[in-house]
This record gives C-alpha cells, sequence and structure tokens, in this order.
C-alpha cells in the first residue's frame, strides 16, 4: 500500500481510501478498463466518486484514455513522463476483435505524420484492431 500512496503523491494526487483501489485495480489490469467495468468489478465503489477520481488520475498524469472505435472510453495507466494536463505516452494501442479488449503497446511508437502547412495537429492516436496474442493461441 505504501508504494500506491507513493505513486498518488509523486503526481500531487491526495491518497484517499477510493483512490488507493482504484490505482490498485488498475496496477493489476493488463488491459484497458472503462469506468463500467471498474464500477462493477471493484467492491465498495460508487459511480460518482470513482468518476471523479479517474478524471483527477487523468488531470495529473496517472492515467490516459482511449477511444478504441467501440463508443466506450477506457482507460490505462501511462507511462512514466506523464505530466499533469500534459500526456507524453505516445504510443499504439490494440483493439482486439476477439476478447474485445484493448491493450497498450507502449514500446510501439505512434510515427511521425507530416502535415500539409497550416495545419496543426493537437493530438494523435492509434488504434490497431486485430487479434491479440492470447486469442491466437
Amino acid at each position: 500500500m505504501k508504494e500506491l500512496e507513493k505513486k498518488l503523491s509523486d503526481k500531487q494526487i491526495n491518497p484517499t481510501a477510493m483512490r488507493l483501489l482504484a490505482l490498485d485495480y488498475l496496477t493489476k489490469r493488463s488491459a484497458a478498463v472503462s469506468l463500467t467495468e471498474m464500477e462493477l468489478e471493484m467492491d465498495r465503489s460508487d459511480r460518482v466518486t470513482l468518476y471523479r477520481t479517474i478524471k483527477t488520475f487523468e488531470e495529473h498524469g496517472l492515467v490516459h484514455r482511449i477511444e478504441d472505435g467501440t463508443g466506450i472510453t477506457k482507460f490505462a495507466l501511462c507511462q512514466q513522463g506523464c505530466d499533469p494536463g500534459h500526456h507524453h505516452d505516445l504510443h499504439v494501442h490494440f483493439f482486439c476483435n476477439s476478447c474485445k479488449e484493448t491493450h497498450c503497446l507502449p514500446k510501439t511508437i505512434i510515427p511521425e505524420v507530416v502535415l500539409p502547412e497550416a495545419y496543426q495537429a493537437q493530438e494523435r492516436e492509434l488504434i490497431v484492431k486485430g487479434i491479440c496474442a492470447a486469442c491466437a493461441v
């Protein structure tokens, strides 16, 4: 629990009971999760408090949101280097068409895109869809 408290305090997040539970839950996940999944799987969680917790985590650079094309926003822990309000983990996300899980691929970087003059990029996302390693077996 001390490690979780340190992770929160390193991001200037006050370690409340719900924040510690949410961080513990996210740390144990191998795939990105939606707020609904978190609410259903976490005991003693209330939707509004959980939403505020994830919003705080995102604002402080602890989690990032993933729009994987399913219409459901998912969240995953950030890699080191994300700052409050500014995420630096520009990696590919993989959506498995079989198990419907979304995975971060932190070692697969989104390639630089050269835009025409006068175009200004504000965000970059790349979702690859297919069959994950676990489902391919």
